[in-house]
């Protein structure tokens, strides 16, 4: 009878140990790191990842505040995720141009705060395209490039002419 309690034992602590080991993730993660950079132009990008560097795989409530150069003030602003990845949120063009002081926090269950210096620029207009001359290809002939075409045509008429004018012949004698 000790060696089926033994089993059951080791069954149990088999199931228990799978269990604690199939908790989720984000049970375990109690943190979020955010990244915090400007888009380039008058907005700020933030990425949201886990504390221990896994890809965020839930919608958090990100929320951004900025000081400006003059001490203006932008915020609190709730940032909605977007469609470019897994924890990628986006403000838009919410700054002016100039260095902005930025903070972005995420509240329970996943507590998170990062500030960020950002330097907003003016959003640029692309160069508008070269006009492109259109030009026809010539060689050193001068483009006579066409009289082989016309000496095969030719020469295919009168072939077809010559088969006409045999077979015509062989037909018009009344003799044979």
């Amino acid at each position: 009878m000790t060696g089926i309690r033994k089993l059951a034992a080791a069954v149990f602590v088999g199931l228990a140990l799978t269990l604690f080991a199939a908790t989720p993730a984000a049970a375990r993660a109690d943190k979020l790191k955010l990244t915090v950079a400007g888009d380039g132009a008058e907005g700020v990008t933030i990425q949201a990842t886990y504390a221990d560097g896994r890809r965020l795989d839930k919608l958090v409530r990100l929320v951004l505040t900025a000081t400006g150069p003059d001490g203006q003030k932008v915020g609190p602003l709730q940032l909605e995720p977007q469609p470019e990845g897994q924890g990628f949120y986006s403000s838009g063009p919410v700054l002016s141009a100039g260095a902005w002081r930025v903070t972005v926090t995420s509240p329970a269950p996943l507590p998170g705060e990062a500030t960020a210096t950002v330097r907003a620029r003016p959003a640029q207009t692309p160069p508008a395209p070269a006009p492109v001359a259109v030009t026809t290809p010539t060689d050193d002939t001068g483009g006579a490039n066409w009289w082989p075409f016309a000496a095969a045509g030719l020469v295919l008429v009168a072939a077809a002419m010559g088969v006409a004018m045999l077979f015509g012949r062989r037909r018009g004698t009344p003799d044979d």
